[in-house]
């Protein structure tokens, strides 16, 4: 009697069993088939990668990857690293992200194109620029000369359209001994030299730009006599360029005599 009930009791959990595993199965296999239907590919690399190595098919592959796992930053094909040279050691089957590749539109992520140097300055005088400036909005540098005996202050917009990298509102000591908030720019050589010239000798404000404005003026240096003698010339009325410029006033031509009769 306790044989067939040992007996019964070892077929049900037999049974138990055999349902749960298929249950697991079937949830885990389904589960599997979901995540690689509705995921993409991701390029890691299929053997370890060292610092200047120029991206060939042999170096990297790619694998299914679940789509809301994906790394940032990452690629999905082969052909969009083929070229690329790795600015950071990458391992044998890690992502290929842009933050470890040098390209010619970013080089490791630090947004300079090929040809473009980043350059930071000191800013000063522009807190209320500094408050509204974003990564990739455009400024203008203007520099201001600090005047010397028997001169005045000279002001001239150094260089225009320039893209802002990053901000950092945090002051640093400065080569003038003023503790001013950094600002990092990208700009080209011959610009990159200007911004270095003016940072160690002179003020550099910014000013903001509309980003869709790529105009650009003449700049000529101002001086603040200059500012004030034509501060001076609007208050006191018209100039007198102005008024030679205006057509005389003509007074009403003398009505003839009547005639005697």
């Amino acid at each position: 009697m306790k044989k067939n009930n040992l007996l019964k009791l070892l077929g049900i959990a037999l049974i138990v069993a055999i349902v749960s595993t298929g249950i697991f199965y079937g949830l885990f296999v389904g589960k599997l088939a979901s995540s690689q239907s509705s995921g993409k590919t991701l390029v890691v690399a299929a053997r370890a990668l060292k610092v200047g190595t120029q991206l060939q098919g042999a170096d990297v592959k790619t694998i299914p990857w679940p789509s809301d796992q994906l790394p940032q930053g990452f690629y999905g094909t082969i052909d969009q690293v083929i070229g690329d040279t790795v600015f950071d050691p990458i391992g044998a089957g890690e992502p290929v992200v842009t933050s470890r590749l040098a390209t010619a539109k970013s080089g490791g992520g630090a947004g300079v194109p090929t040809g473009m140097r980043a350059v930071s300055i000191h800013v000063t005088d522009s807190t209320g620029v500094l408050a509204l400036l974003r990564a990739g909005q455009k400024v203008d540098a203007v520099v201001v000369v600090h005047p010397k005996e028997n001169s005045s202050t000279e002001v001239r917009t150094a260089l225009e359209n320039l893209s802002v990298l990053s901000v950092q509102p945090q002051t640093e000591l400065s080569s003038q001994g003023a503790t001013l908030p950094v600002v990092t720019l990208l700009a080209k050589p011959a610009e990159a030299d200007v911004l270095a010239a003016a940072d160690s000798g002179a003020r550099v404000r910014l000013t903001l730009r509309n980003p869709l404005d790529d105009s650009t003026r003449s700049r000529a240096p101002l001086t603040l006599d200059a500012v004030m003698r034509t501060s001076g010339s609007a208050s006191d009325g018209p100039s007198r360029d102005t008024a030679t410029a205006l057509p005389p006033v003509q007074s009403p031509a003398p009505q003839a005599a009547p005639a005697k009769p």
